[in-house]
């Protein structure tokens, strides 16, 4: 791409209700990580406990990389304003609410939602995670005796096809099981039970994944299957059509019907097989008339739509027609009023309108959120787009149609396999290249054609001139699936769905059959043979590919360099999660719109002199690596070992800073509901909730019970279940006796909590603790403290596992940013190509040092296991991975180079305090269960480092030098034991 391209014009603003409505999400939820913003006030308490959970610093922090991302926590948070703090009982209404001017068309009378997110970020997860907001806050109403018709426990997700229908079966009922008769599914490998860390909090997981798993109905089974207290509805939207039996879901091309056929069309139905109308297929017509009739006779549904392009059709500007799956929704909705809440889920909710010049988006108009295709690539969430601009491709005459031989059949033309062939070139040329670093990558090409007729005759090409074997290729459209039959089909649609771990089929063809739902992440490369010019088309294609496959975090810097070279106009420097278009004209004015942004490359002839993985390079385990090997001792358990602590001197304690008691009253809103009080003990019973609480509780007792639990945990990590040593650190759980530690809890709200005495009982001032600073300072006043105030008793043996870091085999390196070493079981280490200067420098010295006999640089990815546990400033666990291990004939050193600006960081020095308590606890075990040598642990920082080499020190004598000292118990900040 040229540099001085000009930017085509800024179309005029197509999304005032999100942009709107964006600006007013984002100011409410100003502080939600910490647990301040204005939104949670203005919500239920349900709503405000799963926005805690799901956005929450804290929480954020403990899932680690399982957390939603920006596009997705936008559209959430976008639903819940829209929905739960303006209320809006429709779509025309949400427009006044925002101060908006109303599109004349707007006919819905219920709540209406767009959620415009693009193909492969998570829109799936985002449905999912409505359904629990729903679920929930219905669930919780019920229970108070509560009518809120915001809310409700029934549902229909509705697909455009069988494709989308299979994945959401996948993800609300998990994966089928492998050869199961009646097509079982495992319903651990569901998104809900799988990732519900994520989706719920723990105390309410077994309710929400019970009313999940046993209230799912598949298409033929609404109306027929008995639910609980809500029902779960999934089905493709023909099931839900008034008519024919069936109807055609993705391909173009439709045959004239013979004349027999048209007759019996027009001729009155009479049962029988001869005719095309046996009773089985006259029973299943008469039950999708029921499946319309149960659907509208219920008294609230909630309808997901996914792929929910499918539902408008526009025949010419501003004259809009319903299609046959609006018109049902419709039917379903009428007498439900705001009881009826449609929310729509699409990458591409708009219509072409328009030809030529003149030729334009109409986007739906109840669209709530946008997260496009631009953001997505910029976010590194979907892959890279470059277009294959080969030499003979560019020369291609505009023959992209297939032709007519002279007896009228179809056959490709000379472009279409001039595509075809470059499609191949790059796909060899990918698959060789992921070979030598992942054997189990597996690119894939896919092949869009113009109509059904025309896919036999690419799979002929592919296999004849192509050089591919049969199996090798796979043709998926809807005649395909008619002629299968059920049964056949259903094999094909597994093998469909599991091309990421299949070595064949290398290429799939088809139609439209794939353009939205089949989400596997493998697409490399896409040959679009369609000469149509739409671009909603061309978007749902090139969607089939825009799914990561390289998501592992040591992949990241490669992607992210790719991003900056295509932004630059340059060509990207590998091929990892790159999705190569061969180029088509038709598209044209789509590609320069992303090439103008920066967002799309191109890839020339030169490319192929430059490697798919960059200078990625995988390291194996050197020979004779046993003499370099590290033997890691953990200690699963000390036999009979009790852990106790020193009574804690409440005084001592820092009380509360901030805000003073009266301030803090009045962040507990008004209109409080109280059921009952005992009036002897003063203690209150039922449900009581506040605005701005944390947690609901039913009195100043279960809150001292569930705090001292919420401690418990910060402090604790179970074992693994078994004898297996888990793949990471494996430490005792940290015992106490609950009931000694909430009396000090109890004892320090009154005495010390707000440095004066402190009632919680009088005027309810028990209600202040319900609040996030309050309850963050408790957690973290009692966690640090009784981490320093532990004794251990060990008595008799301990048991020690070792985990060696040979058991990582292999670990991939970039070239340019590694260095060859002959002392570790690795024949090359990795540094950072940013800010890794001194991790680069340590690695040269410890190999020039012959004093240093082993040492190894610690992958955080690969060797998960080499990781300690410490306290984090604010009160609550984590693990972290020093940088080196070093063997001298001494000792054994954990070492962590930091610069030097970042060495008195509060968490850096509790990882100091941590390090050295497992050392001291380590080198307590008798000799040879720690490989003969004491370990030591060494934060250098840069300064100490570049001093030593500058003055020809070694580097097993500065290690000596800099190694921390036991220091007495009451200084053991952070530590665990």
């Amino acid at each position: 791409m040229s540099p001085s391209r000009r930017r085509s014009p800024a179309q005029p603003d197509a999304l005032p209700l999100a942009q709107a409505l964006t600006a007013l999400t984002q100011r409410l939820s100003e502080g939600l990580a910490e647990g301040h913003a204005e939104l949670l006030e203005l919500v239920t308490p349900t709503t405000a406990e799963l926005l805690h959970h799901w956005f929450g610093a804290e929480a954020v922090a403990a899932r680690g990389n399982l957390n939603f991302h920006t596009g997705q926590r936008q559209a959430l948070l976008n639903t819940v304003v829209a929905h739960e703090v303006l209320g809006a009982p429709s779509l025309p209404a949400l427009y006044g609410r925002l101060e908006l001017p109303a599109p004349l068309d707007l006919r819905p009378t219920h709540p209406k939602y767009c959620l415009k997110m693009a193909t492969g970020t998570g829109k799936t997860w985002v449905l999912q995670a409505l359904l629990v907001w729903q679920l929930l806050n219905k669930t919780d109403a019920l229970t108070d005796g509560r009518d809120d018709p915001r809310f409700t426990r029934r549902f229909l997700v509705v697909a455009p096809g069988l494709i989308v229908y299979e994945r959401l079966l996948d993800a609300f009922c998990g994966k089928r099981l492998p050869g199961s008769p009646t097509g079982a599914r495992d319903f651990a490998s569901a998104d809900l039970a799988r990732y519900a860390e994520l989706f719920l909090p723990e105390a309410r997981r077994e309710a929400a994944l019970a009313f999940v798993r046993h209230n799912v109905c598949r298409k033929e089974e609404i109306g027929l299957k008995t639910t609980g207290n809500g029902v779960l509805a999934l089905c493709n939207w023909h099931a839900l059509a008034e008519g024919e039996d069936s109807a055609p879901e993705d391909d173009t091309h439709a045959p004239e019907a013979p004349a027999h056929e048209v007759a019996q069309a027009v001729l009155p139905v009479a049962p029988g097989r001869a005719t095309g109308n046996s009773l089985e297929v006259l029973d299943r017509r008469y039950a999708r008339g029921n499946v319309l009739e149960h659907l509208a006779s219920l008294p609230d549904l909630l309808v997901f739509n996914d792929e929910a392009h499918h539902i408008h059709e526009l025949r010419r500007e501003g004259e809009a027609t319903e299609v046959e799956w609006q018109k049902s929704l419709t039917r379903i909705a009428a007498g439900k009023g705001r009881r009826f809440v449609q929310i729509d889920f699409s990458a591409t909710p708009y219509n072409d309108v328009g030809s030529g010049k003149h030729k334009r988006k109409v986007f739906f108009s109840h669209i709530v959120t946008d997260f496009d295709l631009k953001s997505a690539m910029r976010a590194g969430l979907v892959k890279s787009l470059v277009l294959d601009r080969r030499q003979e491709v560019g020369a291609l005459p505009l023959t992209f149609k297939a032709e007519r031989d002279d007896d009228g059949n179809p056959c490709l033309s000379s472009g279409q396999r001039t595509m075809l062939r470059a499609g191949l070139h790059k796909l060899r040329k990918l698959e060789a290249d992921f070979a030598r670093v992942e054997t189990e990558r597996r690119p894939k090409m896919l092949v869009v054609c113009e109509d059904t007729r025309v896919t036999p005759l690419v799979g002929q090409f592919l296999t004849v001139e192509g050089g591919l074997r049969d199996d090798e290729v796979m043709s998926v459209d809807s005649g395909k699936k008619a002629e299968l039959g059920e049964k056949e089909w259903a094999q094909v649609r597994e093998r469909l769905f599991d091309v990421d771990r299949r070595a064949a089929p290398r290429v799939i063809v088809s139609v439209l059959m794939l353009r939205e739902g089949f989400d596997v992440n493998n697409i490399c490369v896409i040959v679009p043979l369609r000469a149509s010019a739409a671009q909603i088309l061309l978007e749902q294609t090139i969607g089939r590919g825009l799914r990561l496959m390289w998501r592992e975090p040591e992949y990241d810097e490669l992607k992210r360099e790719n991003r900056e070279r295509i932004a630059q106009g340059q060509e990207p420097g590998n091929l990892l999660d790159i999705l190569s278009v061969i180029e088509h004209p038709a598209f044209q004015s789509f590609y320069d719109d992303l090439m103008d942004d920066g967002l799309a490359g191109v890839s020339s002839d030169d490319s192929d002199a430059t490697a798919s993985t960059g200078d990625l390079m995988p390291v194996g385990l050197r020979p004779g690596f046993e003499a370099f090997d590290f033997a890691i001792p953990f200690i699963v358990q000390e036999a009979d070992e009790h852990l106790h602590h020193a009574p804690l001197d409440i005084q001592t304690l820092p009380p509360f800073a901030g805000r003073t008691l009266a301030e803090l009253q009045t962040l507990l809103g008004k209109g409080d509901r109280f059921i009952s009080q005992d009036l002897q003990s003063g203690t209150l019973f039922g449900d009581y909730r506040v605005d701005g609480e944390v947690m609901s509780v039913s009195g100043y007792n279960d809150y001292l019970a569930r705090l001292t639990r919420r401690i418990g945990q910060a402090l604790g990590q179970p074992l693994p279940k078994g004898n297996k040593v888990a793949s990471r650190v494996a430490l005792p759980y940290l015992q106490l006796h609950t009931a000694e530690l909430t009396g000090w809890l109890d004892d320090y709200i009154w005495q010390r909590l707000f440095a004066t005495e402190f009632n919680p009982l009088a005027d309810e001032n028990w209600r202040v603790l319900l609040l996030q600073p309050v309850l963050d300072h408790l957690t973290k006043v009692f966690a640090l403290a009784l981490a320093e105030a532990v004794r251990a008793e060990p008595v008799g043996q301990t048991d020690v596992r070792e985990r060696r870091l040979s058991e990582v085999t292999r670990l991939l390196v970039r070239e340019s940013a590694s260095v060859a070493v002959s002392k570790c079981i690795y024949s090359r280490l990795p540094y950072p190509t940013h800010s890794g200067g001194l991790e680069r420098r340590f690695i040269h010295w410890a190999q020039a040092d012959a004093a240093v006999l082993a040492f190894c640089k610690l992958s955080e990815t690969r060797h998960t296991f080499a990781r300690l546990r410490y306290v984090r400033e604010d009160g609550m666990g984590a693990f972290y991975s020093p940088d080196f291990l070093v063997r001298t004939a001494q000792a054994i050193y954990w070492v962590e180079t930091k610069a030097q600006q970042q060495l008195r960081h509060p968490d850096v020095v509790r990882k100091q305090a941590a390090a050295l308590a497992w050392c001291e606890r380590v080198n307590a075990l008798p000799p040879e269960m720690r490989s003969e040598l004491p370990w030591h642990y060494v934060l250098l920082g840069e300064d100490t480092a570049q001093a030593g080499q500058a003055q020809g020190g070694r580097l097993a004598q500065v290690l000596e030098a800099e190694r921390l000292r036991p220091r007495p118990q009451a200084e053991h900040q952070g530590a665990l034991w």
